[in-house]
């Protein structure tokens, strides 16, 4: 990542108060861009965006509904950015089981409001839609997935991956195709750890609410192999792909995989081993009960994205547990949590300073080797 080019762009960010979204919010203020927002309310106070104070750091802080094209419209031509990361989403498996309608309204039509709402931008140079790795037709074989295979899901909340995907593609090519046009771009990470995050049926936040209470964490799919990464992780890979598509355009402008390292592909169980040795005296169990059908099989091939960006994951998985694990003792015992984040965030720029170096006069050429 180049802070430099960040200092004083302009950045339209949907989801900033979501989990990844308060996370992205921060590195972006650190390098010093001006950080406009779009989103629900924060569902939780305990969450990254609240605890953190994100948005003391934004130059808009808005509210809104992906759903709601008019106000869309007007949020994106009020702030006239130059660049564009979509993140509002319904992120749940389980979530999309109990609502399928508000799931596909959100990943589906939201994704279609933003793209329509960017038409009418003409400053816009770059989009970046977020996805999810379970956009991929799940075969739960043990080969990794590329971006040029099938796009599926079994359930409801990876189908509107999915479909979001599609939609970005029929966007790119039917109204983002000119020179002049925005660089549209879609990506793709594995579960994502980090302080901050209360969202339900995810592990992490699960097993602090256990640990917390002094209960066992209930575990499902002890044996389900995940690709598991810090949030900080997939969030410099966007950050890096949004420079390479305001100086290379739509050569760049495709699918991406942000995923871990072969050595971050564990099972459930292991991780769940982690956590209660970091946690201190904590334990977990299986659930034991009937549960909605979820991949117990799925990784990423990032191989484009190491080669022609330059990206490669920094944080292994034991220190993302510890991190992670730490930052949520220091919310329990009343830390200054905007700080704490902070410091990561600070701690993670210093890391990546000069080790990705991408291959921008080599994209062009290269990109058909992975289409």
């Amino acid at each position: 990542m180049t802070p430099g080019f960040w200092e004083g762009k302009r950045v339209f960010l949907t989801g900033h108060t979501g989990f990844k979204g308060a996370w992205l919010s921060l590195l972006l203020q650190r390098m010093r861009a001006e950080v406009f927002g779009y989103a629900l309310a924060p569902e939780t106070e305990d969450g990254t965006f609240t605890t953190a104070r994100v948005a003391a750091g934004m130059s808009s802080d808005g509210r809104g509904d992906i759903r709601d094209l008019d106000l869309l419209k007007t949020a994106l031509r009020e702030s006239q950015p130059e660049i564009v990361f979509h993140l509002a989403a319904q992120s749940l498996v389980r979530a999309s089981y109990r609502d399928p309608v508000g799931t596909y309204a959100t990943n589906v039509g939201g994704t279609v409001n933003l793209l329509e709402a960017v038409r009418g931008c003409p400053q816009v140079r770059a989009v970046i839609v977020v996805t999810s790795d379970k956009c991929y037709e799940n075969r739960e074989w043990p080969w990794a997935y590329r971006e040029i295979d099938p796009l599926g899901g079994r359930d409801p909340y990876s189908s509107s991956k999915a479909c979001a995907e599609l939609v970005v593609s029929a966007f790119r090519r039917s109204f983002f195709a000119a020179a002049a046009a925005p660089a549209v771009a879609s990506v793709r990470a594995g579960n994502v750890i980090g302080g901050g995050d209360w969202a339900e049926d995810r592990l992490m936040p699960d097993a602090i609410r256990a640990f917390s209470g002094g209960t066992p964490l209930l575990v499902r799919s002890p044996n389900a192999f995940r690709p598991w990464q810090h949030v900080l992780e997939p969030l410099g890979g966007y950050i890096l792909l949004a420079e390479c598509l305001v100086a290379e355009g739509h050569s760049a402008a495709t699918e991406w995989n942000f995923g871990p390292s072969s050595d971050s592909f564990r099972p459930v169980h292991q991780v769940a081993d982690m956590l209660a040795e970091a946690w201190k005296g904590a334990r977990w169990r299986p659930a034991g009960d009937e549960h909605l059908h979820e991949a117990t099989l799925l990784q990423l091939d990032s191989t484009k994205a190491r080669l022609l960006l330059g990206w490669s994951p920094l944080i292994d998985l034991e220190t993302a547990v510890m991190q992670t694990i730490e930052w949520y003792k220091a919310w329990n015992r009343g830390a200054d949590m905007r700080a704490v984040t902070l410091s990561e965030v600070d701690s993670y720029l210093a890391e990546t300073s000069g080790r990705w170096t991408p291959m921008l006069k080599h994209v062009s050429s290269a990109q058909s080797r992975f289409a």
